[in-house]
């Protein structure tokens, strides 16, 4: 198995925790996403989305967008379940996980930051786009969990919404952003970040990592 991600992707972060957390060991590939690598032809034929991660099956199928990649870990390596619950204890850790995957990164990753940019906004006004961009976004995902059990996001253990939660967290004091304001959300981080898994997946711990 191959996984194709960058040190810095909050997306290819995502799927290195749930590697570490299953035991999975795959082999890395990186895509420079500052060099365009991921718009190179070889790539594209891999991933037409031009974006990471992109995880390759023993079997040869190609995966793409992590959280459809973690629910295959999830289901092809069970243990420790990423989605526990019944029905509508999963529904609400995917809710969690979306609302940071599909409502705060997107909109505030590179791809975006570049085209700001290229249409003539300064270096301080895309900064704090991104910025304002986490803090929006995190202080809904702070009451979506403000009366869930700790130290996790949803319990005793992590969740799909751990996985999403920490990338994120490290992507807004990136920006700038005042973390100390979500104090629910740094519970759950550091249970998080104290687990090997979580730090092994830590950008600055790749192969691949800069300053």
């Amino acid at each position: 198995m191959r996984l194709h991600g960058y040190f810095r992707s909050s997306a290819a972060f995502r799927v290195r925790i749930a590697l570490n957390l299953k035991g999975v060991s795959v082999e890395h590939a990186f895509r420079h996403l500052r060099r365009n690598e991921q718009i190179a032809p070889d790539y594209l034929a891999l991933n037409p989305q031009g974006q990471v991660p992109t995880f390759e099956t023993d079997s040869g199928d190609v995966l793409v967008q992590s959280l459809a990649i973690i629910q295959w870990l999830d289901e092809t390596f069970p243990d420790p379940p990423l989605m526990p619950g019944n029905s509508l204890r999963r529904a609400r850790i995917m809710a969690f996980a979306l609302s940071i995957a599909a409502d705060i990164h997107p909109v505030q990753n590179l791809k975006v930051l570049n085209r700001l940019r290229s249409m003539g906004h300064d270096e301080k006004t895309v900064m704090e786009w991104a910025a304002w961009i986490n803090r929006d976004g995190l202080a809904a995902s702070e009451k979506l969990i403000a009366e869930e059990a700790g130290p996790f996001a949803f319990g005793a253990a992590p969740t799909l919404a751990d996985l999403c939660l920490v990338p994120q967290m490290y992507n807004a004091r990136r920006f700038g952003v005042d973390v100390t304001a979500f104090p629910r959300l740094l519970i759950a981080e550091k249970a998080a970040l104290a687990l090997p898994a979580f730090d092994r997946a830590l950008p600055q711990n790749q192969p691949d990592a800069e300053n």
